[in-house]
């Protein structure tokens, strides 16, 4: 199978090979879905401080690394590797974070505009920091697995509510509300109201 492999099957039949021990398999699947990680990624530094010294491109790229050294997810589909690139991206930007801030040594924290698709309706997005996030969202997993998966699909995945929906398998109203709910505790959990 090659990359020019279109057909709308294509990521998944890779998928599987992949899971099944062929190596080129996900050479083949990275074409297909660069597009997508790169935009996703993209959301991600649109909240990210100015003057970052990571790239959108340098993030896939580094996703792509970790998955080639690693066995296989067991990934199934288009959304289901998406979600877990998402979940990559994540702990790359945290990795990442915990560098800059141990080189700093206390100085300027690496931080992110609680805004967008986090905003909870404010006018004026409060910066946070990224590894206050991420150690957020691990408390908010230990409380409410659902509403953490939720956030990690949609903040970070940038997955549509349908798609949060379909891959975790719940309505979409009981999506809309652990977003509306996750986007409250998040933003009382890191601004301190």
């Amino acid at each position: 199978m090659t990359a020019q492999c279109t057909e709308p099957g294509g990521v998944t039949e890779l998928l599987h090979a992949w899971n099944e021990g062929d190596v080129e398999a996900l050479s083949n699947l990275m074409p297909m879905v660069f597009a997508e990680l790169r935009r996703m990624a993209r959301l991600r530094f649109a909240s990210e401080r100015s003057g970052h010294t990571l790239q959108p491109t340098a993030i896939v790229n580094e996703v792509y690394l970790r998955l080639a050294n690693q066995k296989a997810p067991h990934l199934v589909n288009r959304d289901h590797f998406l979600a877990y690139s998402g979940k990559m991206m994540r702990w790359i930007l945290v990795d990442h974070a915990r560098r800059h801030r141990s080189e700093k040594r206390g100085g300027e924290q690496p931080t992110i505009c609680l805004n967008d698709d986090l905003d909870v309706e404010q006018a004026a997005a409060p910066l946070v920091d990224i590894i206050a996030l991420d150690e957020a969202l691990n408390r908010l997993e230990a409380l409410e697995p659902r509403q953490s998966r939720v956030v990690e699909l949609r903040y970070f995945a940038g997955l549509t509510i349908e798609e949060t929906a379909e891959l975790t398998g719940v309505s979409l109203s009981s999506v809309k509300d652990d977003w509306r709910l996750a986007k409250i505790w998040l933003y009382r959990t890191l601004t301190g109201t």
